[in-house]
């Protein structure tokens, strides 16, 4: 484990990955920038939990695979004294979701990222804004769609070729649930959106979960609106899983 010099005032971050040039090279990056300050480096989780326990960072920033201690299983003790980016190779879902788990802030994966973006991150999670690389976010999506009850899941039909789902709806969906989203017309973008929206995600965190700004998630809510012919979330959201009641038609 390294020390470095005594910083100023700032956003100060402990760097934990066991390839030195991993290492160098972000300490470089974020030590270029006026108010980031890197404290410490570390090789493994140990050194990780005891850098972090000795400057107390704003963000530590923590590979997955290192000797000793890995840093899946540092996560636990160093969530409690400051908020954990992961900044890993490693894709597997497992991994993600078990990082996710023990109190992760985000998941960067190497290659899907710009250094702008990844002082964006630090930053953002500073200020308990996660981020996630596509990777990630694919991972949590998938996960967050099976947690959806069963009627509102895609339902595969098993004449289809794998990887495509029937347009049928099953006999376990609300019956306008499937033709009511083929009406709707959203884009692919929108409709993950709106499931994301139908979780209960807000705004923020559905722009940190797509990797895009606050500002396109707005644009896309209101397209979505739109097509829906819905003023707010909630009425959206009874549409989109077929839960509306359908109006009553007067006996004339």
């Amino acid at each position: 484990m390294r020390d470095r010099p005594t910083p100023s005032p700032g956003l100060r971050v402990v760097v934990a990955d066991d390839n030195p040039v991993v290492r160098a090279g972000l300490t470089a990056l974020l030590s270029g920038r006026p108010d980031i300050t890197v404290v410490a480096e570390a090789a493994d989780g140990h050194q990780a939990c005891e850098a972090a326990r000795r400057h107390r960072p704003d963000v530590v920033l923590l590979d997955v695979r290192m000797p000793r201690m890995d840093g899946i299983s540092a996560l636990p003790h160093l969530v409690t004294i400051a908020p954990v980016l992961m900044l890993t190779y490693s894709t597997e879902s497992e991994i993600v979701r078990e990082a996710l788990r023990r109190g992760a802030d985000g998941y960067l994966v190497h290659g899907e990222f710009t250094a702008d973006q990844l002082v964006t991150a630090v930053r953002d999670v500073r200020q308990g804004r996660p981020h996630f690389t596509p990777t990630a976010a694919g991972t949590l999506l998938a996960q967050l769609r099976a947690t959806l009850p069963e009627p509102f899941r895609p339902q595969m039909n098993p004449l289809d070729s794998p990887g495509s789902f029937s347009k049928t709806p099953s006999r376990l969906q609300p019956a306008m649930g499937q033709s009511s989203r083929e009406g709707f017309r959203l884009s692919t973008r929108e409709a993950e959106i709106m499931d994301l929206i139908a979780s209960g995600m807000s705004n923020q965190q559905i722009a940190a979960m797509c990797f895009i700004s606050q500002k396109t998630v707005k644009n896309h809510i209101n397209r979505i609106f739109a097509k829906l012919h819905s003023a707010s979330r909630s009425e959206a959201t009874a549409k989109w899983l077929g839960t509306a009641p359908t109006p009553r038609l007067g006996l004339g």
